[in-house]
């Protein structure tokens, strides 16, 4: 299971730092991924990090602000977010998937949610302008 946590308002221009605290899998062994899910809009893959190393995805609009970290010795991983925008507004969602097998880069990972098993339930994060 993983637990999200970290949401709340902040103000534009403001930083905010997400956590996914995993239990029941030991998150060495996983690929890490932030999602958000703005209101009237599907959701969308935000940084999805390779399984193999490198060629992780990094959507446009976060390049640069956004960044993650994971403490595998926490069982947990982060998302550092900075210089927030109004449309950075989003119910945020971790997910994990097992990092075994054939190279898949973060593009594919993001491109295909249902890859992903292991879902946080989301944390709600509201930047005001």
């Amino acid at each position: 299971q993983l637990q999200a946590s970290g949401g709340g308002l902040v103000q534009v221009g403001g930083s905010l730092r997400l956590s996914c605290a995993a239990s029941g899998v030991t998150l060495g062994y996983y690929a890490i991924g932030w999602f958000r899910q703005a209101p009237g809009k599907d959701r969308e893959g935000v940084i999805c990090i390779s399984n193999a190393g490198g060629d992780n995805y990094y959507a446009d609009s976060v390049k640069g602000r956004f960044t993650v970290s994971r403490d595998n010795a926490k069982n947990t991983f982060y998302l550092q977010m900075n210089s927030l925008k109004s449309e950075d507004t989003a119910v945020y969602y971790c997910a994990v998937v097992p990092g075994r097998g054939p190279p898949i880069s973060g593009t594919y990972y993001c491109n295909h949610q249902t890859s992903y098993p292991h879902w946080g339930q989301g944390t709600l994060v509201t930047v005001s302008s």
